[in-house]
């Protein structure tokens, strides 16, 4: 009789234990953890060394913008921003391109330029808040940068346009200062 007891408890302790651990979980796990692998691997065969462009737009207004990142030894040392697409609308007051480098980045406030982040942080903020599971949202994940981060983040059920909370990433590049961009 307590072997019985002893076995219901450990099995009602390991289901407890199994349902908070879901809990935790993200939204595309195992997917996450494959592309956070490659991106180790990527990162110790570039010396830390990359750029990678940020895109994102409108499709009301018609136009779109860029940012691309350049990281040295695991340090952001560029940060360069474009509008893409029809930029008539765009004020004549507000620049259409511009560059920051190590000592100016994210100067440039109230942009909507991606902020300076290296790959190491927005794997971080993947994990940490992007792809945490969470009630009223959808959630995207895609690695189509040779198994590196391209989409990740989520939108509000109900949202009509440019609700996106995340980041899309067109392509990232292992870069070397004296050869130009390698990969």
């Amino acid at each position: 009789m307590k072997t019985k007891i002893h076995f219901i408890a450990l099995v009602l302790i390991s289901s407890l234990i199994v349902s908070c651990s879901s809990d935790d979980e993200l939204n595309y796990q195992n997917d996450f953890q494959k592309s956070q692998k490659t991106w180790l691997d990527f990162k110790n065969s570039s010396n830390n060394t990359y750029k990678y462009v940020v895109y994102s737009g409108s499709v009301f207004l018609n136009y779109g913008w860029e940012t691309t990142i350049t990281v040295s030894n695991g340090k952001i040392i560029r940060r360069h921003f474009k509008y893409t697409g029809n930029t008539e609308n765009i004020p004549d007051s507000v620049p259409l391109e511009w560059t920051e480098e190590e000592n100016q980045i994210n100067t440039h406030e109230n942009s909507v330029a991606a902020e300076a982040l290296t790959l190491d942080q927005i794997y971080t903020k993947a994990e940490k808040e992007w792809l945490i599971k969470r009630k009223d949202v959808s959630v995207y994940f895609e690695s189509k940068n040779n198994g590196l981060i391209s989409t990740c983040g989520y939108v509000p059920k109900g949202c009509m346009d440019d609700c996106f909370f995340g980041i899309r990433i067109k392509s990232i590049q292992s870069y070397n200062f004296l050869n130009k961009a390698v990969r």
